[in-house]
């Protein structure tokens, strides 16, 4: 496929009109019409049909124009890149994290932290979301790393890697307003307002199986898949929470909760996923090491790949 075509077919689409993008190239109009002419052949399929003075997309052109917009993107992104690195001898190298939605901020930072000494300046790029997406986003190298509350889940199409950061006991919380003297713990959490995370977080169906075994009937009254919201919920005395032991002491202090009580038998592990069988970029060594010896209690173990 001829690049050119297909950024005169991208200027078209934006542009609404063969003319306005005539302009916009410097080209005639019948020279750009021309080229587009020549890509649809090329792809066997119509890109554009008429609508009234202008043009429109057929659903072919828009699936192009997706692809088409991130092309050149990336191409931009890629020129930016190049012009930074032969101007700035000392600029700082992007670092790509995911950090999945089910993986509490102030555990992220206190793993990322290892990278404030790096020998090198290092520019922290983060992403947020679900597992599945940034998984994706590692496949296309678009991330180094990603930081997960499982490994690489079964099934994916995806060539990674997964290495155990660590585990973590679970502890519940509360504003002190929901507290009731006479009740201890678990009974407390009985009736009592609960906020847990989303179906998609991997400690929940542990929390489902403790509640049922401990004959506990709280009532759910928020699940989110983001635990910082679920925290800024709790602070707002809307309900208790879970949320690993080993941040206790941060997110007291931050959220203004107490901690009602933990369970050692129920834990929840964090992973490092990436492409790489063995670790060779500097940054994730990092994170590893910062895992095993400052942030979590527990030596970190195991290893899957898929």
């Amino acid at each position: 496929m001829n690049l050119k075509h297909l950024r005169y077919f991208w200027v078209t689409a934006h542009a609404g009109s063969i003319a306005a993008a005539g302009g916009q190239l410097h080209l005639a109009p019948q020279t750009v019409s021309a080229q587009i002419k020549q890509l649809e052949h090329e792809l066997g399929t119509a890109l554009f049909k008429p609508a009234g003075r202008g043009l429109e997309l057929t659903e072919a052109g828009r699936v192009a124009l997706s692809y088409a917009d991130e092309m050149f993107a990336l191409g931009q992104e890629m020129v930016s890149a190049l012009r930074t690195a032969g101007t700035q001898t000392h600029a700082a190298t992007a670092f790509r994290v995911g950090i999945s939605d089910a993986v509490p901020k102030s555990l992220a930072h206190r793993l990322l932290a290892a990278l404030r000494p790096a020998a090198k300046p290092v520019r922290l790029v983060c992403r947020g979301g679900p597992i599945e997406t940034l998984l994706g986003e590692l496949a296309l190298h678009r991330l180094e790393m990603v930081v997960a509350d499982r490994p690489m889940p079964a099934g994916l199409a995806v060539r990674a890697h997964s290495r155990k950061l660590g585990e973590s006991a679970l502890a519940f919380f509360s504003c002190p307003r929901l507290l009731r003297p006479e009740a201890t713990f678990p009974a407390c959490l009985d009736g009592a307002p609960l906020l847990l995370p989303g179906q998609n977080a991997a400690v929940r169906g542990e929390i489902d199986r403790w509640l049922g075994e401990s004959r506990l009937h709280p009532l759910v009254v928020g699940e989110f898949d983001d635990s910082a919201l679920m925290k800024v919920f709790a602070q707002a005395g809307e309900g208790f929470f879970p949320a690993p032991a080993i941040l206790s002491e941060e997110i007291c202090a931050r959220y203004g909760v107490v901690e009602v009580g933990r369970l050692d038998h129920v834990r929840e592990s964090f992973w490092l996923i990436s492409t790489e069988r063995r670790i060779q970029h500097p940054e994730i060594r990092a994170v590893l090491e910062a895992a095993r010896t400052t942030v979590f209690t527990v030596p970190a173990g195991g290893e899957q790949a898929r």
